[in-house]
C-alpha cells in the first residue's frame, strides 16, 4: 500500500509580554480549526475559553508551560500569534456605522476593517502596580489574573462575587512590615475579612489595579463609504478581535 507524503510542520516562536516566557509553537491544525469555530458559532465564552485552553496545549512545542497558570493576558496575545500562523495575519470585522445623518435617521452602513493581527499590542503594560501600599507600614502584592480563574469565577452567583473572588485569587502576598503573609499559606476566608475589612481609599487601590491591568488593543481609523464620517475604531478583548 502506498502511503501518503508526510508534510512538514513549520515551527514558530514568540516572547509572553508579561512573563516574558519564550515559547515555541506549530500551527493549529485543520481539526482543531474545526473545533474553535464550532465554539465561535455557539457564541459561549466558557466553551470558547476550554476550546483556545486546549489548542494552546495541543501547539505549544515548548516542555513544563503551564497554560492555566500565565496570566490572561499573555494567553490572549499567544493565541493571536497562533491563529495568525495558522490561518492568516489579516483579519477582517464588520462594524455599523453610528454616525447620526442631517435627517436624525443613523447611517447604518456595513464597513469592512481589515488589521493584521500581528500588528496588535499590548496596551498599559507598565500602568498596574503590583506593589500597593495600604498603609504606611502594610504593602499587598497582587498578581496577574491568570487564565484558570476565568473558569473559576464562573462559579460565582453575581458579578460582585466574581469580582471579590478575582482580587482574592490574585493576591500574591501581605507584608506588613515585620512578616511576609503569602496568600497560598493563609485561609482563603481570612483573605476575603482582610479585603473585607478595608476602607474604601484603600480599596480603591486595589480596583485602580485591575481598572490598569494591561489588554490587548488595536487602534483604527475607517471611513464610511456611504456618508463618509471618519470613525475611530479601537478594539479590545480576544474575542472582539475576531467579530
Amino acid at each position: 500500500m502506498i502511503k501518503l507524503p508526510v508534510l512538514d510542520t513549520p515551527i514558530y516562536e514568540t516572547i509572553l509580554p508579561l512573563s516574558k516566557k519564550a515559547i515555541q509553537f506549530r500551527p493549529f491544525k485543520v481539526k482543531e480549526q474545526k473545533v474553535l469555530m464550532m465554539a465561535m458559532e455557539a457564541n459561549d465564552k466558557g466553551t470558547i475559553e476550554r476550546n483556545v485552553k486546549q489548542i494552546l496545549r495541543n501547539c505549544t512545542l515548548t516542555e513544563n508551560v503551564d497554560i492555566d497558570s500565565l496570566p490572561i493576558i499573555d494567553i490572549e496575545f499567544y493565541f493571536l500569534q497562533l491563529r495568525a500562523r495558522s490561518v492568516g495575519e489579516i483579519v477582517e470585522n464588520q462594524y455599523k456605522c453610528e454616525n447620526v445623518l442631517s435627517d436624525d435617521t443613523v447611517c447604518n452602513n456595513t464597513m469592512i476593517a481589515a488589521f493584521n493581527l500581528l500588528e496588535v499590542k499590548i496596551d498599559n503594560t507598565d500602568s498596574a502596580t503590583e506593589e500597593i501600599k495600604l498603609t504606611d507600614k502594610l504593602v499587598i502584592k497582587m498578581k496577574y489574573p491568570s487564565f484558570s480563574l476565568l473558569s473559576d469565577t464562573k462559579s460565582s452567583e453575581s458579578v460582585t462575587d466574581m469580582a471579590f473572588n478575582m482580587i482574592i485569587d490574585s493576591i500574591d502576598y501581605i507584608f506588613d512590615g515585620e512578616q511576609f503573609y503569602y496568600a497560598k499559606e493563609v485561609d482563603r476566608e481570612e483573605l476575603s475579612d482582610f479585603i473585607d475589612n478595608l476602607n474604601q481609599e484603600q480599596f480603591s487601590k486595589i480596583e485602580n489595579f485591575f481598572e490598569t491591568l494591561p489588554k490587548l488593543n488595536k487602534k483604527m481609523e475607517l471611513t464610511c463609504n456611504k456618508c463618509k464620517f471618519q470613525h475611530k475604531i479601537e478594539v479590545e478583548g480576544l474575542e472582539n478581535f475576531f467579530g
